[in-house]
């Protein structure tokens, strides 16, 4: 993938950047930002703009007006909702997302290899790697990770915000357990037009991104920079079943039984009935359609710079 023109114009000066933070879910922003103020003083960078994300507007407001005041690098921390909401301001402009930890997903930087920690995240912005990746959309909402719909959806609504709290991971592994055998999902399933798939399942990701919560490797074909998003129908059918994936998940297998894989540009999935979805880890309206659309290179990333790559979308060197 080539690096556009427009993402030359800023040379090597120092950029302008704001700090997009949900502090509900962040403890000690107040020394969090004071620390990351003065890591771009020392690299010269002017001090950033700061939000606050509310339950009115997680933070894609806070982009949209980060990117209106000039920002070329949008910090944002908060876990994977607030990240997503941001996406959303940031998605089509030449304002680099760069992910701070917080919350307790942090999966599109474990999956881009962003680092976990708030002085290694700044200095990558600092350093200009930039890797600019594909974004889905579906009902005009944006996610960069994965949808799904299904046993996914309702295992990340019913999971507990307390518990994901203190034990993370954990938290989605009893919610899974207590949705393992809900009622199969009767599914039709259209990729970029082709004729459709009738299918049982008890759940459907599709995702830009392929690692979840614990390392899970649900996609291993998925490639952020593609221009497609990849597919897994989910489809065990009693408890057996479900050893079987569990042991390829534990042996990490790059093809997970009773798992059917699909890749396209335009994924149109019916129900039969309606079902819970999610995006990113946001739970949204359940119905009986997901439809995806990628967008292609939409957003810019920070990511680790290397010190040589022949593919810039690999965040390789970049003057930008």
């Amino acid at each position: 993938m080539t690096e556009p023109a427009s993402a030359q114009r800023h040379g090597s000066g120092p950029l302008r950047s704001a700090l997009i933070v949900n502090t509900n879910r962040v403890e000690g922003w107040e020394q969090l930002r004071d620390d990351i103020t003065e890591q771009l003083a020392a690299a010269g960078w002017p001090e950033p703009a700061w939000f606050e994300t509310s339950a009115e507007d997680p933070g894609r407001g806070q982009a949209e007006q980060a990117v209106a005041d000039g920002a070329e690098v949008v910090f944002v921390c908060g876990g994977d909702g607030t990240v997503r909401s941001a996406i959303e301001g940031l998605v089509g402009t030449d304002a680099a997302l760069a992910v701070l930890p917080g919350g307790t997903g942090n999966l599109l930087a474990a999956n881009l290899d962003v680092p976990t920690n708030v002085p290694d995240g700044v200095d990558t912005a600092i350093r200009r790697g930039r890797r600019c990746i594909d974004v889905g959309e579906v009902e005009g909402q944006s996610f960069a990770i994965m949808a799904g719909m299904g046993l996914d959806a309702a295992m990340v609504d019913d999971a507990p915000t307390a518990l994901k709290a203190k034990a993370g991971t954990i938290a989605y592994v009893f919610s899974a357990l207590r949705h393992a055998f809900d009622s199969e999902m009767l599914l039709e399933v259209v990729v970029d037009g082709a004729p459709a798939l009738r299918r049982h399942a008890r759940t459907i990701l599709v995702g830009n991104v392929g690692r979840l919560q614990g390392g899970v490797n649900v996609l291993p074909d998925a490639e952020p920079d593609s221009g497609k998003m990849d597919v897994a129908i989910i489809a065990p059918r009693n408890l057996g079943h479900w050893i079987q994936i569990l042991v390829g998940v534990l042996r990490s297998r790059k093809k997970l039984p009773r798992v059917e894989y699909l890749r396209g540009e335009h994924i149109v999935i019916h129900a039969e009935k309606s079902q819970p979805r999610q995006l990113d880890g946001d739970v949204i309206d359940a119905g009986t359609t997901l439809e995806v659309t990628v967008r292609p290179s939409a957003l810019w990333v920070c990511v680790h710079q290397p010190d040589a790559a022949d593919d810039l979308a690999e965040g390789g060197p970049s003057s930008r």
